[in-house]
């Protein structure tokens, strides 16, 4: 993976307690600063697809659909007397 360096302007005691913090998980301020960034632009992405699946399955119809469809398969059955380990 390619690094490029970047400067930005971080508050005194901000930058301190990052320094801390990588110094208690033995890692390097760069280290540190890529991993919660990982972290969070991870963490944005998954509540974006969390909003539009609640946004899918919170219209009724849909909802609906799913239960329907889940019910059908629930009559169909599984027998589980011939699985094997």
């Amino acid at each position: 993976m390619a690094l490029h360096k970047t400067a930005i302007a971080v508050p005194e005691a901000l930058l301190a307690d990052v320094d801390r913090a990588a110094t208690a998980r033995g890692e390097s301020r760069s280290a540190y600063i890529t991993r919660i960034l990982a972290v969070a632009v991870r963490a944005r992405r998954d509540a974006e697809i969390t909003r539009k699946l609640d946004d899918l399955f919170g219209d009724v119809r849909t909802k609906r659909s799913q239960r329907r469809e889940a019910a059908a398969l629930d009559e169909l059955g599984t027998d589980w007397t011939d699985e094997r380990w």
